[in-house]
């Protein structure tokens, strides 16, 4: 680039200089063509040599010319060598901060991705484009770190279930006088353990695959009425509800069906992360709510204002159990973030899938602690167009307690 710099400046100014130059061999033919003409018997001497008076014009015309091309000739050449050394000096300044941006991007790896540019000097196109590479150095090193963090706890997640698995086998094999009830028993942990890597393993692909491409509305895509979906996701747990004698509250209030469109498996899924994490980690005796409704139409991520936004669909759901302490709420959506103080079991990536889904669905989601102990969770989607809305059946009822 630099050598195509020089030659482009180089060359333009040749071309002007050759123009200038040809300017001025015409203009001066052209003024000693308009000198007064002189009696022919007077002598005139140009050069040292006599000429005839009548041909004085054309005579010191091409003295003029010859003269004008020497003398422009050898400018022309310093002019031509002036610009090419000044175009290299200076397209080579411009194009240090490149340089300096290229030498960074040879030097990094996976282990020096904290190295930056920081170029000083003018905001320019070039400090645009340093800039912009730092910012993606940014992005790079905080999804290493995020790789990192994520395959060390995975591996530890992961070794709970294979090391029951080889302790129950080791045990077994080792008991001479191991029976068919020892047996059975052996066969019911594995079978849980397996149950639970096997559930890990599907979350941790889930969760790769969501975070990995951006959801795109296609024509698979259905309607998804948020107050159906929770009350399916809380007759999953019906059970889990009437164990631990929960009070839910999910009455439907909204007047418009709370509608999103997407990817109807992982939106379902959304809710009913919600739902169980809201019953597993509740305490005895404890309570359960759960919202949907559609934002008014000028809504936007936090509250309606009269900005110009696309309707949005909120759904929150809210329960008891411990104590939070607010600065570790975010935490809780990385991946095998439980909290220390909350209870109940596991593979810690139900608020990984759900923030994950959810910004895959040009969505937001948010957590806050409730007082006196507990979590509330609020998930805000793009509404589906009125037309698709319109064509799904809000039935909501009340979830017996």
């Amino acid at each position: 680039m630099r050598v195509r710099l020089t030659l482009l400046a180089t060359g333009l100014v040749a071309a002007v200089s050759a123009v200038l130059l040809w300017l001025g061999w015409m203009l001066v033919g052209e003024v000693a063509a308009s000198l007064p003409t002189l009696a022919p018997q007077t002598p005139v001497l140009v050069d040292g040599v006599s000429v005839p008076a009548g041909e004085i014009a054309a005579a010191l015309g091409r003295s003029a010319r010859t003269e004008v091309l020497q003398v422009g000739s050898i400018a022309f050449a310093l002019v031509v060598v002036a610009a090419a050394m000044v175009s290299w000096v200076l397209s080579g300044h411009v194009l240090r901060p490149v340089h300096e941006v290229t030498a960074t991007a040879r030097r990094l790896s996976a282990e020096s991705l904290d190295e930056r540019i920081d170029l000083e000097g003018p905001r320019d196109e070039v400090a645009e484009l340093a800039d912009t590479f730092d910012a993606m150095l940014d992005r790079l090193q905080a999804a290493f770190d995020a790789q990192r963090r994520f395959v060390a706890n995975a591996s530890h997640e992961l070794r709970t279930p294979l090391a029951v698995l080889r302790t129950e086998i080791d045990v077994t094999l080792a008991d001479p006088d191991a029976d068919v009830a020892e047996l059975r028993r052996m066969a019911g942990v594995l079978r849980d353990a397996t149950r639970r890597a096997e559930g890990l393993v599907e979350g941790l692909l889930l969760l790769a695959r969501t975070e990995a491409a951006e959801h795109r509305p296609s024509a698979a895509d259905e309607p998804v009425d948020l107050d159906l979906a929770a009350q399916r996701a809380l007759d999953a747990v019906r059970a889990e509800v009437e164990g631990r004698r929960l009070r839910v509250d999910a009455t439907s209030r909204a007047s418009e069906a709370p509608v999103v469109v997407g990817d109807a498996a992982l939106l379902e899924r959304v809710v009913g992360n919600l739902v169980e994490n809201a019953v597993r980690h509740n305490v005895e005796g404890g309570w359960l709510a759960v919202s949907a409704r559609r934002l008014p139409d000028r809504a936007t991520e936090d509250k309606a204002t009269e900005d110009d936004g696309p309707p949005r669909v909120e759904l929150v759901v809210a329960s008891s159990g411990p104590e939070l302490d607010p600065a570790r709420v975010p935490d809780l959506f990385e991946p095998f973030r439980r909290g220390a103080d909350r209870v109940g079991t596991g593979s810690g990536l139900g608020l990984s899938i759900v923030r994950a889904v959810v910004r895959s669905h040009g969505g937001s989601v948010d957590a806050e602690p409730v007082p006196g102990g507990g979590l509330s969770v609020r998930v805000v989607l793009p509404a589906a167009p009125e037309d698709q809305a319109s064509g799904s059946l809000n039935t909501g009822a009340t979830v017996p307690t």
